[in-house]
């Protein structure tokens, strides 16, 4: 990351601190949990027998890739396979080395706010999977999705996968998903994963594991503030608290204070007052069905055409269009 992509990325940090912190409620963006050290908690979270999501959505890969790939580029014309938060691209393989074995025209852009992310998984992508054309973007993901779109009219297939759609209520869907749609030409395609209503006590677990990795990703939000914005929170008074609404489908993380305490943020010349179990909102975990997701699409100007699901229909990605 140059010095002008590091310096945006701490404005943003800087910004976003200052306005969540001295807001009432509380609240921090989760895109924060996400550095070298949060990168590496998600992994395992991934891997967490409470965490359903990541093996629901690789199960619907390796059972259906064929069709993916077909829905995708059914005219074998050749296409872009841009994935907005990338990651470790673990499920994505899958579909890659699909899209190689059908020896598809394809180039696999991922974009990711992380550096490390990013040149993590081209680094791997070239020992795995060597024929893939990768060109990875680091950056916000609509920045980057601007410049792509004057670049070139070639046939885009943007993937948002994991439920990460599922981080913003849906007004903040239906703004997320137009903004979607203006940076789509007419035959492009959204590959998105939306996780489905289940039982409240299954998606409670999935956020709140007894191990405590989840607990400590969320904790890492404000460690990044510790360390890059010279900030002394004491991460032992704080608590991890998980909520889930089964009526709206929204479960809510909280980091709770344990106390009354102050904290200082050198780095914003702040300072910040808590009450005893005064909470700061961290992340927003939204849960979906057939009909919510057909109201958001609609809204947003776009249509479901296609979707694939696991063998407990835990978990749906949706092949989506424009509207014309």
């Amino acid at each position: 990351m140059d010095c002008k992509e590091q310096k945006k990325v701490m404005s943003l940090l800087e910004k976003e601190v200052h306005e969540g912190l001295t807001a009432f409620p509380k609240y921090l963006s989760s895109k924060f949990f996400y550095d070298q050290i949060g990168d590496a908690l998600f992994q395992e979270i991934m891997e967490l027998p409470e965490y359903y999501l990541t093996r629901a959505e690789y199960e619907i890969f390796n059972t259906h890739k064929t069709d993916i790939v077909h829905s995708f580029d059914t005219n074998n014309e050749g296409f872009d396979l841009i994935e907005l938060g990338a990651g470790d691209g673990k499920k994505t393989k899958v579909l890659l080395q699909e899209l190689i074995d059908q020896k598809r025209d394809f180039k696999y852009i991922p974009i990711d706010i992380s550096e490390n992310a990013v040149l993590g998984l081209e680094k791997n992508l070239s020992k795995e999977i060597p024929n893939v054309n990768v060109e990875g973007q680091i950056g916000e993901y609509f920045e980057v999705l601007d410049r792509l779109k004057e670049i070139s009219d070639r046939k885009k297939v943007i993937m948002f996968l994991g439920s990460n759609i599922g981080n913003l209520l849906h007004p903040r869907a239906i703004e997320f998903l137009k903004k979607m749609r203006d940076a789509m030409h007419k035959n492009d395609l959204l590959f998105i994963g939306f996780d489905q209503k289940k039982h409240p006590q299954k998606v409670l677990d999935a956020y709140n594991d007894q191990s405590g990795v989840t607990a400590a990703f969320n904790k890492n939000v404000l460690t990044r503030i510790n360390k890059e914005l010279d900030a002394n929170f004491d991460l032992n008074k704080f608590t991890h608290w998980e909520t889930y609404n089964p009526e709206t489908g929204t479960a809510k993380s909280y980091l709770v204070s344990l106390e009354k305490q102050t904290v200082d943020i050198n780095g914003l010349s702040l300072e910040i007052h808590f009450e005893a179990w005064e909470s700061i909102h961290t992340e927003i975990s939204q849960k979906y069905d057939d009909t919510i997701v057909e109201w958001l699409t609609k809204e947003s100007g776009l249509k479901s055409v296609k979707d694939f699901t696991d063998s407990k229909t835990q978990f749906k990605n949706y092949v989506i269009a424009k509207n014309k």
